[in-house]
């Protein structure tokens, strides 16, 4: 047999090391003395920049909470951890790669992507609406047709919008961008008639854009989503560590302290109120949580 030099072999250790802890997140974390948090750079008010290099939002807040639960569970309250931006397109294959360990962002819960990743229990229910120019005269998804859409790549909005539009005949240009704030920027410089995302997305756009004055969300929302942060699949463990965090949140009555910080205060970086009230969906969430996917 021929001897592995040290170096290698201690490559080969931590390899394999890291493949034994592959579906077991807290083990994962023990071993590498580190856990690893996703964040979106304009999820508003979820998770985004404000100025720094670190990440603010009502979904930051959750995962330090977790945070908190993965250091007392793991018996390493000195756990290092390191943050990592994400987009809609890289943010699954990212958790599932070992990449990323928990993302708490603005994603969907639904039952395609429930095919290569769990979810937690719900956080927030959302619909697709559209942001425009006043000035551009668009009130609902009729007033689209044959217009300019911009929607970031990777979201369930794209697929919504796809099958509306086919289903209305509107001739809608579907403008794919990388991330949420590319597409608030096509709206304002006048390369897209609107941007169709999630309607709170578009509220925290607008309370942070340069002329909030000049922007309004509108049209009927084309379906009710829930928001929940991803984890690995068939990681149990950490997913019943996930949810009793937040559940506990709902019931200690921090969650809702939370949402008044994020949805009804003034925000970073502008301090401006996105003014959103607790809608009827989360308030029954928080009575009963679920972890029930969309369609």
């Amino acid at each position: 047999m021929k001897h592995v030099p040290l170096m290698a072999a201690a490559l080969l250790a931590a390899l394999l090391a890291g493949t034994a802890h592959a579906g077991d997140t807290l083990a994962k974390a023990a071993a590498a003395g580190k856990v690893v948090f996703a964040y979106r750079e304009s999820s508003v008010p979820f998770s985004y920049l404000a100025g720094s290099d670190q990440p603010v939002g009502f979904s930051v807040d959750l995962t330090k909470a977790i945070l908190a639960e993965v250091k007392k569970q793991t018996g390493k309250p000195g756990l290092e951890v390191g943050w990592q931006a994400v987009t809609s397109a890289n943010r699954i294959p990212l958790l599932v790669n070992g990449t990323i360990d928990l993302e708490c962002g603005s994603t969907t819960n639904n039952s395609a992507r429930a095919k290569d990743v769990d979810f937690a229990i719900n956080h927030f229910y959302t619909g697709t609406r559209l942001l425009v120019k006043k000035s551009a005269g668009i009130k609902d998804w009729a007033d689209l047709k044959g217009k300019k859409v911009a929607i970031t790549t990777g979201t369930t909005n794209m697929q919504v919008v796809r099958r509306y539009n086919d289903d209305k005949g509107l001739g809608i240009e579907i403008v794919p961008t990388k991330d949420h704030a590319d597409a608030a920027l096509l709206v304002e410089a006048g390369r897209a008639d609107a941007f169709a995302m999630d309607d709170i997305l578009l509220f925290g756009l607008k309370a942070n854009a340069k002329d909030p004055a000049a922007l309004e969300v509108v049209g009927e929302s084309l379906q009710v989503e829930p928001y929940a942060c991803m984890v690995r699949k068939d990681d149990p463990k950490f997913k019943a560590l996930v949810d009793g965090v937040i559940t506990g949140l709902m019931k200690s009555g921090e969650f809702a302290r939370l949402y008044d910080k994020w949805f009804l205060q003034p925000i970073p970086p502008k301090n401006q109120a996105i003014g959103l009230p607790m809608s009827k969906e989360l308030q029954d969430n928080i009575k009963s949580p679920s972890d029930k996917p969309a369609t």
